[in-house]
């Protein structure tokens, strides 16, 4: 697999489009290897001033205010994940027929020959936990790895430092797959697909084919959810290599060339000898932490993909049992008064909080903040006979009381006219005058958390806080 380097880039003009946490590795890294780099950034604030000026100590210009023009003499421009494709730079690179790359096409362009394959994984939900899993897998299976991509170690540290690796585990976004033409793995993995991010992609279609590119070229197995056919026409439509196989991963009896669950097992029916006749058992559904069944397809998907690496059974078992999941992915706070309290921040989007609220029986939903254009009707009505009451905050939460209202008429409704950050205590007081023993409070706002807090994991945090208040006044 030929790395596809740039062996020159001595004097090579090479614009870095913004000052984000890949424009500066990306800026140092290329500056380094012989490029004259600009770095333009829209930003001018303070600490975009402290940025600049730690850039231009080492010589590399740096133009704040200013991400529009495509600088002089531009050959190639590298660009943070975040910008969106319809940026009047862009626009002008098209013009003058100058390439764009993101910080992924530079890590994979910037490969050694005999670099480690990448395993990589894709989706609208689950990227971080499924790569995480296939990193502990991978690591369980005695090889050199890590989780790397959109998590972790950053893609340039991991293909350039000086620790090898055998195989890695890369997660990717949308953005970033847009702004990688030429990457190519061993195997990848669509967990599934839902409207997200579509103000950046200008619509469905686009953004489900920047997660297809993931599949272009792979040379072992294309990984896709049997419940979630857009997955496997993305699977269909993709350019492999000769022998490239299509893996489907079900949490229902597996088929021939599938992964899925019999009787509490996890089973590989796609890399065992004659998969029409046998069955290899990998884990049990209760060696996944936790065992939502969300978070059991991603096992599924991670297993997938070290089996395609050839790992034993083994090494999927222990890789699962050694995880423990991040913060605020539902994560069990306390129990108070025979009730739940359960905290996933992490489900920002209608998509999230549907496999969220799908795990519990009775649940007392806190959901709301900033919708970044979704609606929330089919998600209502899916989750409806499991909502004992709702709490809503934030700034779009009128939306989904307006679901509420329409999909769910008997669920009772706090609709808490707030938006700063004590909200959250009131909420979980509200939450818990109507939860009974044996439901769940589930923090799964559907929604973005700017609004009100700095990220999900603040929100998160508060909701914790504001439960060990309860638990601590109970």
């Amino acid at each position: 697999m030929g790395s596809g380097q740039v062996t020159d880039w001595q004097g090579k003009n090479v614009t870095v489009a913004g000052l984000g946490v890949s424009g500066i590795p990306a800026a140092k890294v290329l500056h380094g290897l012989g490029a004259k780099v600009t770095v333009v950034n829209d930003g001018d604030d303070a600490r975009a001033r402290a940025q600049a000026a730690d850039l231009e100590a080492l010589g590399i210009a740096v133009r704040l205010g200013d991400g529009a023009t495509l600088p002089e003499g531009t050959e190639l421009i590298v660009t943070a994940p975040g910008w969106k494709p319809d940026k009047p730079l862009f626009a002008a690179a098209r013009e003058a027929g100058v390439p764009v790359w993101g910080d992924v096409e530079l890590a994979w362009r910037l490969r050694r020959p005999d670099a480690a394959p990448w395993l990589a994984v894709t989706g609208t939900n689950g990227k971080t936990t499924t790569v995480q899993m296939l990193a502990s897998i991978l690591e369980a299976a005695g090889l050199r790895t890590a989780a790397v991509g959109n998590i972790g170690v950053s893609l340039l540290d991991a293909v350039l430092g000086e620790e090898q690796y055998d195989v890695l585990a890369v997660e990717l976004s949308s953005y970033q797959l847009h702004w990688a033409p030429s990457l190519r793995a061993h195997s990848a993995a669509v967990l599934n697909l839902a409207p997200d991010h579509l103000d950046w992609h200008g619509s469905m279609e686009a953004y489900a084919a920047d997660k297809g590119r993931i599949y272009e070229g792979n040379h072992v197995a294309c990984v896709y959810n049997v419940a979630d056919k857009a997955t496997e026409d993305l699977v269909r439509e993709a350019d492999v290599e000769e022998g490239c196989r299509a893996i489907g991963f079900t949490l229902g009896t597996p088929a021939p060339s599938q992964l899925g669950i019999v009787e509490g097992i996890l089973v590989d029916r796609a890399f065992v000898e004659d998969r029409h006749k046998n069955a290899q058992e990998l884990a049990e559904v209760s060696d996944v932490n936790p065992p939502a069944p969300h978070n059991i397809a991603n096992a599924l998907a991670a297993a997938a993909l070290a089996r395609a690496y050839g790992v034993p059974p083994k090494a999927v078992r222990d890789g699962l049992r050694a995880f423990t999941p991040d913060a605020h992915r539902i994560a069990h706070v306390a129990d108070l008064e025979g009730v739940a309290y359960v905290d996933d921040s992490k489900a920002t989007n209608t998509h999230a909080a549907e496999a969220s609220l799908a795990a519990y029986e009775s649940i007392v939903w806190i959901a709301g903040g900033l919708a970044k254009g979704a609606v929330f009707e089919e998600l209502v009505a899916k989750s409806a006979k499991r909502l004992r009451a709702a709490v809503l905050i934030g700034a779009d939460r009128g939306l989904i009381r307006e679901a509420l209202a329409r999909h769910a008429p008997e669920v009772p409704v706090v609709d808490l006219d707030r938006t700063d950050t004590g909200a959250m205590l009131a909420a979980v007081q509200e939450a818990r005058r109507l939860a009974v023993a044996g439901d769940t409070v589930l923090l799964a706002p559907a929604c973005a958390s700017m609004d009100m807090f700095a990220n999900y994991n603040q929100r998160g945090d508060a909701f914790a806080e504001a439960v060990r208040e309860l638990g601590a006044g109970a």
